[in-house]
């Protein structure tokens, strides 16, 4: 299983990188120089376009979190800031060369991959470098010869995630008169739902080379997502067709075992399935997502399509639902789209169902969505005529 499982990700590791060769900061081959003027601030939106986590870090400089996914946070200084695929950040960068005595003018902006300790995931292990220069100081450049090297920042570990826990604790709403924090007190839909990456059984006329002779999967609550061939969701629901997905997916695990514990070959099975979830206008939901070590635990960032949520806890291990709640934030938890559920753990996420339509919920790394790990939610229609879902433009493509 696992030389097979090498070969598999070293061969996507190829397909993903081979059209540039490494990640990049701004999506320039050669590096990207960001001019700045000593005293003057900068807020620097960043945005992980990879498919693995990423630490980010200027060199002789803090970064100023203010904000991530749209929404405000209470200000906090950093070193370093975590990132993960399809997430955002604001940032504030002083620079502050002159006030702190430093001379050198030049100054690397790094990033690298920020993964946990699985054998099965292989990747680029490669920094991205860009440059911060203060264009105002030619004083601190020599006459007539090459500017020194820019100076490198310090990055946590590669499977430092003791770091990162420790960044994304520090995420806080701001919970302000100007800006209030409205999380649902009282929840009326519970969910549970498993994340794994799986195998699928493979048909007596196929030949597969997965794990005991399937086929790579992934799912959700161990329904490994199939999107429709013929038709899309989305029309489906709005011209009330039916046959094209059904209404039952799990609130729960079918199973409950050891989820983050040793799993047996018999669970790492799961079936396809196009299974949505509906919800009446204005429930309120809490999902806890639970990460389980099927073929190994992957962090996996969960993003859902149409909606913010209140990240209102997170923690290792199994969800207790008896003794994790008690130590949820229910007053300043970050406002999210999307939630880096941690390896071997999970995150608890609450929101108004209050946008009625057809939303996509799925796990932001690419191969993981294509296997699976994805599931749908539909929102239907309130009274009021603010409440009820759009129609579809008349010059919209069809899928």
């Amino acid at each position: 299983m696992e030389e097979y499982l090498v070969r598999i990700m070293r061969l996507l590791q190829t397909c993903f990188t081979s059209h540039n060769g490494t990640t990049t900061l701004n999506a320039l081959n050669g590096t990207f120089k960001l001019p700045v003027e000593d005293g003057k601030t900068y807020m620097l939106r960043l945005i992980n376009a990879v498919f693995t986590y990423e630490s980010f870090s200027v060199a002789g400089h803090s970064l100023t979190v203010v904000g991530t996914d749209g929404s405000y946070v209470k200000p906090f200084s950093v070193d370093y800031i975590f990132i993960a695929p399809g997430q955002t950040v604001t940032a504030l960068l002083t620079a502050d060369r002159a006030s702190r005595g430093l001379r050198n003018a030049r100054y690397y902006m790094a990033a690298r991959p920020l993964l946990p300790n699985n054998p099965f995931v292989i990747f680029n292990n490669s920094t991205s470098t860009a440059v911060l220069e203060y264009a105002d100081d030619a004083a601190a450049l020599p006459s007539g010869g090459a500017a020194p090297d820019p100076e490198f920042p310090v990055l946590p570990a590669i499977n430092d995630s003791a770091a990162a826990d420790a960044y994304t604790s520090r995420l806080r709403s701001l919970a302000s008169e100007e800006h209030p924090v409205n999380v649902p007190r009282h929840v009326q839909e519970h969910m549970l739902v498993t994340l794994a990456v799986n195998v699928i059984a493979c048909s007596p006329d196929e030949h597969c080379q997965g794990p005991r002779g399937n086929r790579m999967g992934a799912s959700l609550n161990n329904v490994s997502f199939e999107a429709p061939r013929h038709a899309n969701i989305l029309d489906a629901y709005y011209h009330k067709v039916r046959g094209v997905h059904t209404t039952d997916f799990p609130s729960n695990p079918p199973l409950l075992f050891n989820f983050t514990g040793d799993v047996p070959p018999e669970l790492w099975l799961t079936k396809r399935g196009t299974k949505v979830k509906v919800l009446e206008y204005g429930t309120t939901v809490e999902v806890v997502l639970q990460n389980t070590a099927i073929l190994g635990s992957d962090s996996h960032p969960m993003h859902l399509h149409g909606f913010s949520f209140y990240v209102v806890g997170t923690g290792s291990g199994n969800f207790d639902r008896h003794r994790d709640p008690a130590g949820y934030n229910l007053v300043d938890p970050p406002y999210q789209n999307t939630v880096a559920v941690p390896s071997f753990g999970w995150s608890a996420i609450r929101f108004r169902a209050e946008n009625p339509g057809v939303w996509f919920m799925h796990c932001h790394i690419e191969r993981h969505m294509a296997w699976g790990m994805d599931t749908v939610f539909i929102v239907k229609d309130g009274n009021a005529p603010e409440a009820k879902m759009l129609p579809r433009p008349p010059g919209m493509p069809r899928c």
